[in-house]
């Protein structure tokens, strides 16, 4: 995700308006509230066109050697931040923010999402989703709910094993999305690369793969490691995948 969460420093105060008492299609057991690791309060570059906060999911399945929040792996670490104390925020921001936007981690792995996102939908605020797409069925369950999808495909299928430490996680990852392509919800698809992950032709078997999928907005991402970057992208291959999608972006660090 693109950027590290901090611990919120907020007020908590009891919300008034219709958030409150907002039914959501997943049922959600009683007292059930969302884990939140960090708040960043203003974003313009996480939620495309739109100012937003980022809300910090805790917990992530996958254990990505490039992960750039770490700290939010472990779904059981304490918190310093409450949904409660989130929602206040959010009450505060009414007429100030565009939207919200759900990162991690991963939030999907939370059983309370569903709620999350039609708290904040009711409050007038857009909603967008950072998701790894590990869990297709809940990725489904939400799409509803959502304004924006930014889905990590981390690689081609068969070099999700060893990114991410999980056998079989690249056929669900895959399958997430054809299912976010087939919803017609706003989408972009990211790929965080360097040549120790896959080599520059697997890179590119990859990006025929996504056109192919029906893939029309693809980012390239730069990854950093202790060494630094391992940026071996030239410029004649840019415009070549550019040509491929209608909205294409590289980003580097």
């Amino acid at each position: 995700m693109l950027n590290r969460p901090v611990a919120a420093d907020l007020e908590t105060r009891s919300l008034q308006g219709s958030a409150s008492g907002t039914t959501v299609p997943i049922a959600v057991s009683s007292g059930q509230s969302l884990r939140v690791g960090g708040l960043t309060p203003l974003t313009t570059i996480d939620f495309p066109g739109r100012l937003a906060a980022v809300v910090y999911c805790q917990g992530c399945p996958w254990r990505c050697s490039y992960c750039h929040n770490p700290e939010l792996l472990d779904a059981a670490a304490p918190t310093a931040t409450s949904w409660s104390q989130v929602l206040a925020f959010l009450e505060s921001r009414r007429g100030l923010l565009d939207g919200v936007v759900f990162s991690g981690g991963e939030p999907t792995l939370q059983a309370a999402l569903p709620a999350a996102l039609a708290q904040v939908r009711a409050m007038g605020f857009a909603t967008g989703l950072h998701t790894g797409g590990m869990y297709p069925e809940r990725l489904a369950a939400v799409l509803p709910l959502l304004d924006w999808v930014g889905l990590d495909i981390k690689g081609p299928k068969h070099h999700y094993d060893a990114i991410t430490g999980v056998p079989g996680s690249g056929v669900r990852a895959w399958e997430s999305l054809g299912l976010l392509v087939a919803s017609g919800v706003p989408h972009e698809c990211r790929t965080t690369w360097h040549s120790g992950l896959f080599s520059a032709e697997t890179l590119c078997e990859l990006v025929t793969a996504l056109s192919d999928q029906g893939v029309v907005c693809w980012a390239l991402q730069e990854c950093r490691g202790p060494s630094g970057a391992h940026w071996t992208v030239t410029s004649q291959q840019a415009i070549r995948w550019a040509a491929q999608f209608a909205t294409f972006a590289l980003r580097r660090q």
